[in-house]
């Protein structure tokens, strides 16, 4: 493995940073104002005339899933796949900290 000199390598993950920053401050800028009644979010009907999926759950959750609790009705049935995933992914995020987090016993050796 090639490693960089100190010198190159602070600089590129400076670099690196300040382009992540930068992005994340035009995304912020971006967003609509707190509270904005014309926000996306906010809307019944998409831009393409479509109920959005927030209203469509509030409004069908009890006639099709027969539970009363809407948070359940949306993560464990309208929503599975993707809790699903997200499961999977904190899953395997936690086996990975294990993994580099386990200590290493020293290898013995035979000759004594």
């Amino acid at each position: 493995m090639i490693r960089m000199p100190r010198r190159i390598r602070i600089p590129l993950a400076l670099l690196g940073i300040l382009c992540c920053c930068t992005a994340l401050l035009f995304a912020i800028a971006a967003e609509p104002d707190y509270g904005d009644p014309h926000a996306p979010a906010h809307r019944e009907v998409s831009p393409g005339g479509h109920v959005t999926p927030g209203i469509y759950y509030t409004r069908n959750a009890l006639a099709e899933a027969h539970t009363p609790n809407m948070v359940t009705v949306t993560l464990a049935d309208y929503r599975s796949f993707d809790t699903f995933g997200e499961t999977t992914v904190v899953f395997c995020g936690c086996v990975c900290v294990m993994l580099l987090l386990r200590r290493r016993r020293p290898e013995r050796s035979d000759d004594s």
